[in-house]
């Protein structure tokens, strides 16, 4: 949707994007009149007090920016309750969540255990926005829940991160004729707001482009000169992706790690027809493309690329233990039979089939499994599990 279309913001969110705007304005400067998309990324959601995840706001939910499967139907915390159940019987009962959004999977998870009777021992969360922890401890009082700041020394387990990866920042680029092109921002200073410029990528960059292109055009391993990607050709590389995998492998001792998120593995994400990346803004239950619109004020996403995380496990020494679609993981782990059981209303009904459909979260987001010391299948991906496309 073009922004001219979208609601304008109030006031009060206005004046926080200009003062962002502001320290934009002044970090472009100091780089010398140019900055990367990923530093320009990290300010717009995570600068203190004014970034995107950092600030006060509703983010979640029908009066927010976009809504989460947690948020949609309690039924996805039951089903991931059923997995996370298995696991249990052979490490602690203790749960890591990373970005716990408004606290609502690890509020209907605890008490799913519970009912269950396989409770969370102890349950920590890894949140680094001031605002959101502040709305979790709300939602969470009184239940024997921990916030952390970083990862601990060690962790054993289940951790779980929803929509976690796809919100890291990301370096965009755009594949030249004979050469490979960042893209980053720059200052206007007759319109007064950052505008998109390119420069030839650094030895990081086309490393990693070259790399790309040989996962896709085989035949380069042969001639480095053969057919690449076509030129005007533009997407995103995550570096932090894989940094944050490899920090997983350095904590987790005993246990899985289960994430869920938007993307593909590395054929799918970067085929040729896909010739402008994945990049994509979301304000008031609207998508738009201008990650430059009123920075702050915007969640601003990248889907993921599943192979490079797995790469970057293998590297850390965990075990790829499963990779699927959301709508086969919650299916394997009995999302219709605890509905049937439960009379699930029509209201319940309408909401989980967001969860599933293929024209909504269902196709698009993927469960993926990692893991340490774990002998027995997952039961999440009992069926339709695509390991072998990774």
């Amino acid at each position: 949707m073009p922004t001219s279309q979208l609601p304008e913001p109030d006031p009060e969110s206005l004046a926080r994007s200009r003062q962002l705007l502001e320290r934009i304005h002044a970090r472009i400067e100091e780089a010398g009149g140019w900055l990367p998309f990923d530093a320009y990324m990290q300010m717009a959601l995570y600068e203190p007090g004014l970034g995107y995840y950092d600030a006060a706001g509703r983010k979640f939910g029908a009066a927010g920016d976009f809504v989460t499967a947690p948020e949609i139907s309690p039924y996805f915390a039951r089903a991931i309750a059923t997995q996370v159940a298995q696991v249990f019987a052979s490490t602690p009962a203790e749960v890591l969540e990373f970005g716990a959004g408004t606290g609502a999977l690890a509020h209907e998870l605890m008490h799913e255990l519970e009912r269950r009777g396989t409770p969370v021992r102890r349950y920590r969360i890894v949140e680094i926005s001031a605002d959101l922890r502040a709305r979790q401890q709300e939602r969470l009082a009184g239940l024997p829940v921990e916030w952390l700041d970083a990862l601990p020394g060690a962790f054993s387990g289940v951790m779980l991160a929803n929509e976690v990866l796809d919100v890291l920042p990301v370096r965009l680029f755009v594949r030249g004729a004979d050469r490979v092109f960042e893209r980053g921002v720059t200052w206007d200073p007759q319109r007064g707001q950052p505008v998109f410029a390119g420069r030839p990528a650094d030895a990081d960059l086309c490393r990693e482009v070259a790399a790309i292109e040989t996962a896709l055009f085989p035949e380069r391993l042969a001639d480095p000169a053969a057919e690449g990607l076509p030129e005007g050709y533009g997407s995103e590389w995550c570096p932090l992706a894989a940094a944050w995998i490899a920090a997983l492998g350095a904590c987790l001792e005993h246990g899985v790690a289960l994430l869920f998120d938007y993307g593909f593995p590395r054929r799918e994400y970067y085929h040729p027809q896909r010739a402008m990346g994945t990049l994509m803004c979301h304000y008031r239950q609207r998508s738009h493309a201008d990650p430059l619109w009123l920075p702050g004020l915007n969640d601003i996403t990248a889907h993921v690329d599943f192979s490079a995380c797995a790469d970057a496990a293998r590297n850390a020494g965990l075990d790829v233990l499963g990779y699927t679609s959301q709508a086969r993981f919650l299916m394997n782990a009995g999302i219709l039979d605890r509905m049937l059981a439960d009379g699930a209303r029509a209201q319940d009904a309408g909401a989980v089939q967001r969860l599933l459909s293929e024209a909504e979260m269902g196709e698009l987001v993927k469960a993926f499994a990692l893991g340490r010391g774990i002998d027995r299948p997952l039961l999440g991906f009992t069926n339709g599990d695509r390991r072998s496309r990774l």
